[in-house]
């Protein structure tokens, strides 16, 4: 395994980008290590691997950022249990490496959807952030697991952190339900009776989101 860690780490000396990691630093993203290499430059170099537990476990563990996005890229789904998932779901700090979780590996687990549930039921803004960025990628999937989670339940949950102080999760609750509302007109129908108090709410916040849900799901 160190011989490929450290064809990995050569890898990623030499499409090191320090302009983009010097932008990302300034903007708060901080890492032990960045080397500023971009997604698709990533996607390329994790082909060059073969898929290993072990060792997704291992770059996910690194404070690096490009070692961490790899992690999602290389794990294989069906050796991930469903603790370690929920580890990882619990230890994500910027929507990045959110994002790329949930789109190289989350949403093809079996299990996804007790994550969803588990994450979003927790106290932590971030945690729960991340629960509901995933049930928006199982939306975007149409993934079977999104028939197997409680709607009505998640719905609410979102709807009152539409109102978090947390710009992340209410980007990501308002996400969660403008692709759940997408899947069909009933979700939509569902979407919006529970958001119907936004209407004539004297909160411009509210009533800015209900116009965008109405706007989202017009046929």
């Amino acid at each position: 395994m160190e011989t490929i860690l450290r064809s990995i780490r050569n890898d990623l000396r030499l499409s090191m980008n320090g302009v983009t990691a010097a932008s990302m630093r300034a903007k708060g993203v901080g890492y032990r290590m960045n080397f500023g290499v971009d997604i698709l430059r990533l996607k390329r170099i994790a082909l060059r691997y073969a898929p290993d537990r072990a060792l997704a476990e291992t770059m996910w563990r690194e404070d690096v950022r490009e070692l961490k996005i790899l992690a999602t890229m290389l794990c294989p789904p069906a050796q991930l249990l469903k603790e370690d998932a929920f580890r990882w779901g619990c230890e994500i700090v910027n929507q990045e490496i959110r994002e790329q979780a949930c789109r190289n590996l989350f949403q093809e687990l079996p299990y996804a959807e007790e994550l969803v549930q588990g994450w979003t039921a927790r106290e932590e803004d971030n945690i729960r952030t991340t629960g509901y960025w995933l049930f928006a990628r199982l939306c975007i999937i149409r993934s079977e697991a999104v028939v197997r989670i409680g709607h009505d339940e998640l719905i609410e949950k979102a709807v009152s952190d539409l109102k978090s102080e947390s710009l992340l999760l209410r980007q990501s609750a308002l996400n969660m339900l403008k692709f759940f509302g997408r899947i069909s007109p009933y979700n939509a129908e569902k979407v919006m009776s529970m958001i119907t108090a936004f209407e004539y709410s004297n909160d411009p916040q509210e009533k800015e989101i209900f116009d965008l849900l109405s706007f989202e799901f017009q046929e």
